[in-house]
């Protein structure tokens, strides 16, 4: 399947969170797709990431990984889902920050200083101390991860004008369908 990187697809607030993001649909195994499982997309995912990241300005460009690095990037991706996730819904997991600590610190030590995965690490590390972490959120509509960085902390999906606008169409939709079936 064939798709672009576009600024949606970095709607985390965050480095790790757009990495984590990269798997559409997670929790459907009938439905997921790994943005990462295509070699093509994984190489283009950094410039894009450089173009789109809200942490952009503190990453700057960044370089693809090296072909055997990917197992390690892939498992600081998965470990950064697992952990946040959970953070979200139950609380603090220490041994779910263990693994995410340890896959940070090995893409810390093998990954080149300006590749995604040395990148992603250190944003992974930045999140686990952020000042608000009631601020991290799933998006109600795709699931996504996401910083909400609105001033009242009301915000509900990781993109208004996709997931949003979804979310409303639909609940228009079935207001109009209950009133045409009175």
């Amino acid at each position: 399947m064939s798709f672009s990187w576009t600024e949606h697809r970095f709607a985390g607030g965050a480095l790790a969170l757009d990495v984590a993001n990269s798997v559409i649909l997670r929790h459907d195994d009938a439905r997921s797709i790994d943005r990462f499982a295509t070699e093509t997309q994984l190489a283009a995912f950094p410039d894009a990431a450089s173009r789109f990241c809200a942490e952009r300005a503190l990453f700057g460009d960044v370089a693809p990984s090296s072909p055997d690095d990917k197992r390690r990037f892939i498992d600081l991706r998965e470990a950064t889902d697992r952990y946040f996730r959970a953070r979200i819904l139950d609380g603090d997991d220490d041994l779910l920050l263990a693994d995410l600590l340890d896959a940070a610190a090995g893409n810390l030590r093998e990954a080149e200083r300006n590749d995604i995965a040395h990148a992603t690490a250190r944003s992974a590390i930045a999140l686990i101390s952020m000042p608000e972490p009631e601020r991290m959120k799933i998006c109600r509509n795709c699931g996504w991860l996401f910083i909400d960085r609105s001033k009242n902390r009301s915000r509900a999906w990781c993109d208004m004008a996709v997931c949003g606008n979804r979310a409303k169409a639909n609940r228009h939709y079935r207001r109009k369908k209950e009133e045409d079936a009175r």
